[in-house]
């Protein structure tokens, strides 16, 4: 003979004991610190962003920075850059509109969020106060760093954000 089970009977299935529940919360928490290593994991061997080496160093070197600034300004030299992929071509007049003569130019593309990215260009001169550097850069948005030295001493600084397309 069947057993006759009721409607009250029907629903019951294993009773919930003690030993489900700590599995059940061990479980879930097993899964969580594992996704929260492998995230963790992933976001400290990624991150290639801007970070600064000494903030002390870097706030004494601020009035340094402000004087070249101002001396800079003073010069009123006129520096056009014009930026394309694989190439930068960068012109410099000085206060009077003559080409500049006997400066050194360095040129860096710096990407904004990977320092891993950035690209050292190789300006060569063109003509007097017109330099060209060619490099396969990709697409994208770059910081263009322009300095000018002469005999060692940083003349002229700019950095601009430029697209790449």
């Amino acid at each position: 003979m069947a057993p006759n089970l009721t409607a009250r009977d029907a629903g019951k299935g294993r009773p919930l004991t003690g030993r489900a529940v700590l599995l059940g919360f061990v479980a879930f928490f097993g899964v969580v610190f594992t996704a929260n290593f492998f995230l963790v994991r992933a976001a400290v061997t990624s991150f290639g962003g801007v970070e600064t080496e000494s903030s002390y160093k870097a706030g004494l070197a601020f009035r340094a920075e402000s004087e070249a600034a101002a001396a800079q300004a003073a010069r009123h030299w006129q520096v056009d850059a014009h930026v394309e992929p694989g190439r930068l071509d960068v012109f410099a007049r000085d206060a009077a509109g003559r080409p500049l003569a006997d400066v050194v130019l360095a040129a860096t593309l710096q990407h904004p969020t990977d320092r891993r990215l950035d690209r050292v260009l190789d300006p060569v001169p063109v003509s007097a106060g017109q330099w060209r550097a060619r490099d396969d850069v990709t697409a994208g948005q770059w910081e263009l760093v322009i300095e000018f030295t002469r005999a060692g001493e940083r003349l002229f600084r700019s950095t601009n954000r430029v697209v790449i397309r």
